[in-house]
């Protein structure tokens, strides 16, 4: 190693400590290891504090002493000299002191740690990176998996610099518009065969939908729900705009996104993610709505949904779509941003129901099946009719188990199906 950070000092100015004690956590990029004592003493100052901080191997981190009556004399000591260069040798950061470094270096019990650790990805496709660089991550809100193409770590894992130099906008941006700028090759022609090879954007998309199936805990819940209310509500919306000869207005799609936000705020938990040690609630609803198919499937993001009208919501669809047929979506980075659920609707193919799978670090999806005439049973308690007809619409949510529950996403899809069949809700 080259260089590391202590994440945490075990030990303050004028504690004892004996041989086999830890003195502090280091955090490397492969591993967190524990500094221990090789013989007994004092501390006698502490010279580099606990953080994200990157120390050199060779700079001094710590004064001990073997005497007591010697720590005084170290109160309001400094560094004097020149930080020296990172030696050859695998050694961890040394320490001022007669108390010899441990024989065994960090790199060597780094080496000691699963090949899940130790690999860029395992082989279930999940993003690996340094402790440090998780931390930093965290502390930065940045998503690791975003930045995983350009790890510079061994093997591709993604470091601390990584990290500190990323600009997620400019990244994000620049992997679109490198993915979209490359057409996919000619077909290759075969013995009664046709090869089709992919985009890079394709292929990317492909990867990340396997590292997903492979990874993510799913499991699926369907339910039915009735759009009588909400049609009556979309027409009415719609009269009231004043609507020109071939606009569209406002569609089904964009109320039923309006209901997804609004049962996110209902069920929190659903909007959240899996943070290996945590799970992450988000305030904001950040929709991404799938549209296009094949080399063209995009998924652009609608930020904070419960802060949106249903007309804004239309406009900002249609926005995307213009972007889509005018083929400028690489310069917009909602086309390459991930929120915080994603949303398809496969009503137009006559698809009854759809189990989608979850787009990672989300924890769920959602897909609209077709919206059909059944003959259900009648609630209207005054109605001599035993049953009436009404349009249905099947929803199915998947989840990611390690963070909704079944009983979670059962409440989710209750507040969802309340709020569409009592749409009048949507415009508080």
């Amino acid at each position: 190693m080259e260089a590391g950070a202590i994440a945490s000092w075990t030990v303050e100015e004028g504690d004892s400590f004996g041989a086999g004690d830890v003195l502090c956590e280091i955090e490397t990029d492969k591993a967190t290891v524990a500094f221990e004592a090789q013989d007994e003493g004092f501390v006698a100052k502490i010279l580099e504090e606990s953080g994200p901080d990157e120390i050199q191997c060779g700079d001094p981190i710590l004064v001990t002493v073997e005497d007591e009556d010697d720590i005084a004399a170290f109160k309001d000591y400094v560094v004097e000299t020149t930080k020296v260069e990172a030696p050859a040798t695998t050694e961890p950061p040394v320490v001022d002191t007669p108390i010899p470094v441990p024989a065994t270096s960090i790199q060597e019990i780094s080496s000691s740690v699963p090949p899940a650790v130790a690999s860029t990805q395992s082989t279930s496709g999940r993003t690996i990176a340094s402790p440090l660089a998780w931390k930093l991550g965290n502390e930065k809100n940045i998503d690791l998996a975003s930045i995983a193409i350009v790890g510079t770590g061994p093997d591709g894992r993604i470091i601390a610099q990584d990290v500190r130099e990323y600009t997620p906008s400019v990244a994000a941006i620049s992997s679109v518009t490198a993915a979209a700028a490359i057409p996919p090759p000619p077909p290759i022609l075969g013995d009664g065969y046709t090869d089709y090879l992919l985009s890079p954007a394709a292929q990317k998309i492909a990867d990340d939908l396997t590292s997903s199936k492979l990874t993510v805990p799913h499991y699926y819940l369907t339910v039915d729900v009735s759009l009588d209310a909400l049609l009556k509500l979309r027409s009415t919306l719609n009269s009231s705009l004043n609507l020109l000869e071939g606009e569209a207005g406002i569609s089904l799609n964009d109320i039923l996104i309006k209901a997804v936000a609004a049962s996110m705020k209902t069920c929190p938990a659903a909007n959240s993610s899996w943070m290996g040690s945590a799970v992450r609630v988000y305030e904001s609803v950040d929709i991404n709505v799938v549209v296009g198919n094949g080399d063209s499937l995009y998924a652009p993001v609608i930020r904070n949904v419960c802060g949106k009208g249903i007309k804004g919501i239309s406009d900002e669809i249609a926005s995307h779509m213009e972007k889509i047929e005018d083929e400028t979506m690489v310069e917009d980075p909602a086309f390459s941003s991930v929120g915080t659920v994603t949303v398809m609707n496969l009503g137009m193919y006559g698809i009854k129901s759809c189990a989608p799978i979850i787009r990672q670090p989300q924890a769920v999806a959602l897909a609209f099946g077709a919206a059909e005439n059944r003959i259900v049973p009648n609630d209207d308690k005054e109605s001599e009719e035993i049953y009436k007809e009404s349009i249905m619409l099947t929803v199915t949510l998947s989840c990611d188990h390690r963070v909704v529950d079944g009983a979670v996403g059962a409440q989710w899809l209750a507040a969802f199906k309340a709020a569409v069949e009592n749409p009048s809700t949507l415009l508080l």
